[in-house]
């Protein structure tokens, strides 16, 4: 497929070459031509959108038509979704000579027109339309250029429909069209882009929010070229280092560095390769301190608390720990409510953070890695301009950055791997020139398109290039080069199906996190009861054994020691862990079969008694002591044996030795079969009324001992102490 689109970008380019560029075309006073025949099988506003396209790439719809026949392989002419697939086929060539334009994204025409795109892209069939669609009235004006003359709408009066505000548009439709301007939407996070755009529309998104997030991505890059303007100077930026975002420079909005007990104010800068931050001194700022993000230096990025001398009072900080430092730094972001300024520094710091680890993994050089961090760069972009156009929380930023959703999804590795294999068809050659100054994006034009083999162009990095930032210079990006991207006609490519399996994951584990959510239950003494229920086929095993144990029935105890005795000595006690697993497993199958269908039955739990405040209080205050106890216990058997093993206590020293000699020549001489089975009657025939009294006596002589042995010693240094001791 990728070829057939390479091979039509051939013929359009034959195309379009005897003719001047659509935006340096000027229109005469003349009236603009007549319409064209609408094609049968596409509906009024199909038929507009490819009317409009055919205008931006000066080709008439039918060589547009004839070019979509012939060079498209059969399975995406298919009756069915011809239209469909020919709507894509005009509306990608369409977009991929708009966006060479520059500003296009200020440009109204455009966001109508792809907004026409996916709207048309849901009804382009003739028969997918209805009687209101077709006959719906225009609700915005005609936009037309200053010489009288629409690009878009040439013709307003037999073909042009123009947005409607009823309209919206669906999910598919925005993922279809709107990735192949990679500055608008990214293939891998594109569903979350919609999903963050119409949380507030039932999931339906509408052109006045699809305008105003197109509106604030213009603003939000030319905002990010002046700062980095005005930055280059002050922090000594290495060459295809750009600024990302600056925080701090508002008076009402510092950003603090913690160091220590230490405290100042300044500002923050993130670029593509590190974290800036300029201490505030006496009206203006001092050197830059640069936290590297590039580099492999084991880098933390974490939320955490931070206030006034080191305490740990707000939840409004990152830190930042590496190699590199001494000790962590914290990166504090005041506001009076919430903490979402901090979530999003989080976030696009994270979001540099992988990308470079993704770069080192692959061990990507050159172009691969420049497209890698302008895909990066890109989303932090398109982040900010969905952060500032919504007032959405904290938890619908963080999935809009594709290697920050890529570390989170379920599968997502698998993403990042199909990704890797996508960057490696990057075509280097195609953004490089030869001797002569031509670029081989003209020479291959006038070849015939069957002799030039197509790859990937790096999109992000030309779409990078063109809006204003330079990220490799030596790539001699050019504005002629055509983009062969990754949305290809009437094909989900490798990395769109690899996205589609990690979103059908993460639906099956939030359902089943759902699930969990609904049966957590409040308060210690509650939760035990539920384990106990739980678990109450184990404990009453245990019971059970331990009643056998205790000779009260001496019959049945008899018998089980007979029985486990024997299977201990014919070897068979190795197949009880697999008989346990076959017989469960068998279980479970059976219930798949006759229960299917069928829900769960509801756990049914009595809970305990209510218990007010004090009481909970009381009652956690005990476990806790309790805890205490065991945990002090424990330590007092391992500061024995510690004790014991330097030779400490000399008598018990000695007992001790000659029983490990023993027992290796037990281990070593004796079969293991007759150690299990000693250990297992001796534990076992405790409890029988002829032992009893020999065995109660030998377990009190053996306390006895125990108690004799001295712990080993223990001494607590304080904090100072242990730095100077280092």
């Amino acid at each position: 497929m990728e070829n057939a689109n390479a091979k039509v970008v051939g013929i359009l380019e034959n195309l379009m070459i005897s003719h001047s560029s659509v935006f340096n075309r000027k229109k005469s006073n003349d009236s603009p031509p007549d319409s064209p025949d609408p094609i049968p099988q596409l509906s009024a506003l199909a038929n507009s959108v490819v009317f409009r396209c055919s205008k931006i790439l000066q080709v008439p719809t039918e060589d547009l038509q004839h070019c979509f026949e012939t060079e498209l392989p059969e399975s995406v002419q298919n009756i069915l979704t011809y239209a469909r697939h020919f709507l894509e086929f005009c509306s990608y060539q369409a977009l991929n000579l708009l966006i060479k334009s520059p500003d296009y994204l200020s440009d109204k025409e455009f966001r109508h027109l792809t907004y026409d795109m996916m709207l048309a892209w849901e009804a382009p069939n003739i028969e997918s339309e209805t009687p209101d669609k077709e006959n719906a009235s225009c609700s915005n004006e005609e936009v037309e250029s200053d010489d009288g003359w629409s690009l878009f709408y040439s013709n307003s009066t037999t073909m042009a429909i123009q947005v409607d505000e009823k309209k919206t548009v669906g999910r598919e439709a925005f993922a279809r069209i709107a990735p192949v301007c990679a500055v608008v939407a990214d293939i891998i996070t594109v569903h979350n882009l919609f999903d963050a755009l119409t949380s507030s529309s039932g999931h339906r998104l509408h052109f006045l929010v699809y305008d105003k997030y197109i509106r604030s991505l213009d603003k939000i890059i030319k905002s990010a070229k002046n700062a980095f303007a005005s930055s280059i100077g002050n922090l000594q930026l290495s060459e295809g280092e750009i600024v990302i975002d600056v925080d701090g420079t508002a008076p009402t909005q510092p950003v603090l560095q913690h160091v220590g007990i230490s405290a100042w104010p300044g500002r923050l800068t993130l670029t593509n390769n590190a974290l800036y931050f300029e201490s505030l001194g006496v009206g203006l700022y001092d050197q830059a301190i640069r936290y590297d993000l590039a580099t492999d230096m084991k880098q933390v990025i974490k939320p955490e608390l931070t206030g006034p001398l080191g305490a740990r009072l707000f939840d409004k900080a990152v830190m930042y720990k590496s190699t590199s430092i001494a000790e962590p730094v914290y990166l504090e972001f005041p506001e009076f409510k919430g903490n979402s300024r901090r979530d999003y520094w989080l976030d696009v710091c994270l979001e540099i953070l992988h990308a470079h680890r993704f770069i080192r993994k692959h061990n990507f050089k050159g172009i691969q890695k420049s497209e890698v961090l302008a895909k990066a760069i890109i989303g932090i972009l398109r982040f900010r301009a969905v952060r500032e156009a919504s007032n959405f929380s904290a938890s619908h930023y963080k999935t809009l950055l594709a290697f920050n959703l890529a570390e989170s999804l379920p599968g997502g590795d698998t993403i990042l791997e199909t990704l890797s294999c996508r960057l490696a068809l990057l075509n280097v050659g195609a953004t490089q020139h030869d001797g002569t100054g031509t670029t081989f994006a003209k020479r291959r034009s006038t070849l015939s398109p069957t002799k030039w083999q197509p790859t990937l162009s790096p999109v992000s990095l030309l779409t990078l290039d063109r809006l204003g930032f330079t990220l490799q210079k030596e790539a001699n990006l050019d504005g002629e080069v055509v983009m062969v991207g990754e949305v290809c006609v009437g094909e989900i490519n490798p990395l769109e199906m690899a996205v589609k399996q990690s979103v059908l994951e993460t639906g099956r584990a939030e359902a089943a996190q759902a699930t969990v959510d609904q049966v957590k239950v409040e308060g210690i003494d509650t939760n035990v009861a539920v384990m106990k229920e739980l678990l109450f086929p184990v404990i009453e095993s245990a019971r059970q054994l331990q009643l056998l144990a205790s000779w009260e029935d001496p019959t049945k105890s008899t018998v089980f020691l007979v029985l486990t005795g024997y299977s201990i000595l014919r070897g068979w006690i190795r197949y009880m862990l697999p008989a346990i697993f076959f017989i469960m497993s068998i279980l479970m199958l059976w219930r798949k079969h006759f229960n299917r269908g069928k829900t769960l039955e509801t756990f049914r739990v009595t809970p305990p008694p209510n218990r007010n405040a004090v009481e909970q209080l009381l009652a956690l205050q005990e476990a806790i002591t309790q805890v205490e106890a065991l945990i002090q216990a424990g330590n007092i058997i391992l500061l024995k044996i510690r004790a014991l093993l330097f030779a400490i206590p000399p008598q018990a020293t000695d007992k001790v030795a000659l029983l490990m000699v023993f027992m290796a020549a037990a281990f070593a001489f004796v079969p293991l079969r007759y150690i299990v089975l000693l250990v297992f009657l001796e534990f076992f025939t405790r409890e029988m009324p002829y032992r009893k009294e020999s065995s109660d006596r030998w377990v009190r002589r053996v306390k006895e001992w125990w108690v004799k042995i001295p712990a080993a010693p223990v001494q607590l240094l304080k904090v100072d102490d242990y730095k100077k001791k280092k």
